[in-house]
């Protein structure tokens, strides 16, 4: 008996994948466990393994598609037995339009989503359904390239995307730039996009098309979190916990968010939503791009409970074990650019977030010490090397005015400069 392959749910909020590419073609032998497709989730590209053995009977969602889970996206049977189609799936058996065959018109990868069933276009996820009813969208008006014409995730944020430009640039301007062609001269070399590198940019000019940035910038001395991080890393090390810098921003962050909760929030037409819980999102650089895992309540972690988080969920980043679950829903983030050297920045928000911080090089620097409160130059002054480090928070002026964002950084300021107390 034929056995279908489904769209797996990959975690609690995913509620869709795109297929990147199938590893088996129609009539190729499969084993169960084998590695049969590859999908994208948020970035994160996971392998399905085959739920039986037999042979790929045939392919129905191709690779490119965005399709929901569950959906049926394959058949696995024997070598001259028939793809059986699952009873949800099933065509009605009086067709809509009388004198017209059910089959007809029909293509073979596309007909668990044809026109005349409750699936396509007529199902809206969670994901569509919340972005819809934040931004104020007419899901009519939106075009889905999802099987069946469903509209996805992707189908918004490029409407959004485009009104957006039009508002901003005006229709002129906006169609002369969809019009330039691409050009190679002699010595140019065309690189594809890969998925995430693409996904990254589509999010980066959408952040940068939704919120006005802002960024403010402050210097902290570094010294008793140095301090601190020389005597305790080793004991750390030895209880599974390698203790970095980054550790420590991340509690100040904590700190900032408390004291300022709009920078825990999000910007709706509605109003703004101040998140209870804070879960912080890390940037991690890839050979091909970055991933943000997200340390979930981190605000109810110690100093070592956050190492070991970050630990962990860097490692599976870089090994490609990452869940997609992970990396979403975060309610701030946190890069730290500072590990290529860079010493201050002005990141972009990750939506729908409003704020991240950059941190820059840990660097020794000669900065002045006095007794004295006045800025005049006095006996007082002492020039002392300290180690240093530049912080920027980039904010959405929609929603945090330049008090509210200055406030933030200078508890984080704080919060590290007085690590010992």
């Amino acid at each position: 008996m034929a056995t279908v392959v489904r769209m797996p749910q990959l975690g609690e909020s995913v509620v869709e994948g795109t297929i990147l590419r199938w590893l088996k073609q129609p009539g190729d032998p499969i084993v169960k466990n084998e590695p049969l497709l590859v999908i994208s989730t948020d970035k994160i590209d996971t392998e399905v393994p085959a739920p039986a053995d037999g042979v790929l009977l045939e392919v129905r969602a191709e690779e490119g598609a965005t399709v929901s889970a569950g959906s049926v996206i394959a058949t696995i049977g024997e070598p001259e037995e028939q793809p059986q189609r699952p009873a949800e799936k099933e065509t009605p058996a009086e067709p809509k339009h009388p004198g017209q065959s059910p089959d007809a018109g029909r293509s073979p990868a596309l007909s668990p989503q044809a026109e005349d069933r409750p699936a396509g276009r007529n199902f809206i996820s969670p994901v569509v359904a919340r972005m819809s009813a934040e931004h104020g969208i007419d899901l009519s008006k939106v075009t889905g390239t999802g099987l069946g014409g469903r509209i996805t995730k992707k189908d918004l944020e490029a409407y959004l995307a485009g009104v957006r430009r039009e508002v901003a640039e005006g229709e002129e301007g906006a169609s002369e730039q969809a019009a330039a062609p691409t050009t190679l001269g002699e010595d140019d070399v065309l690189q594809p996009l890969t998925a995430m590198r693409r996904a990254i940019a589509q999010h980066m000019v959408l952040s940068k098309r939704t919120s006005p940035h802002v960024t403010t910038i402050c210097e902290v001395d570094m010294t008793n979190v140095v301090r601190h991080r020389e005597a305790n890393k080793r004991a750390y090390t030895r209880d599974g916990a390698v203790l970095t810098y980054t550790a420590y921003f991340i509690v100040a962050a904590v700190a900032g968010l408390r004291a300022v909760p709009e920078a825990n929030s999000r910007f709706t037409d509605a109003g703004i939503i101040l998140h209870r819980r804070i879960h912080i999102g890390v940037a991690v650089a890839l050979p091909d791009g970055l991933l943000v895992p997200v340390i979930r309540n981190a605000d109810e972690l110690s100093l070592a409970g956050i190492a070991r988080t970050l630990n962990d969920l860097v490692n599976r980043t870089r090994n490609g074990l990452l869940k997609p679950d992970e990396v979403q829903g975060g309610t701030f983030t946190i890069t730290n650019h500072g590990t290529g050297g860079s010493l201050f920045a002005t990141p972009i928000i990750n939506q729908p977030q409003s704020g991240i911080l950059g941190v820059g090089a840990i660097v020794k620097r000669p900065v002045v010490r006095s007794a004295s409160s006045s800025l005049l130059p006095s006996a007082d002054d002492v020039i002392a090397i300290r180690p240093m480090c530049y912080l920027s928070l980039t904010f959405d002026h929609r929603v945090m005015d330049g008090a509210q964002g200055d406030r933030f950084l200078t508890v984080v300021k704080q919060t590290l400069e007085n690590w010992e107390a």
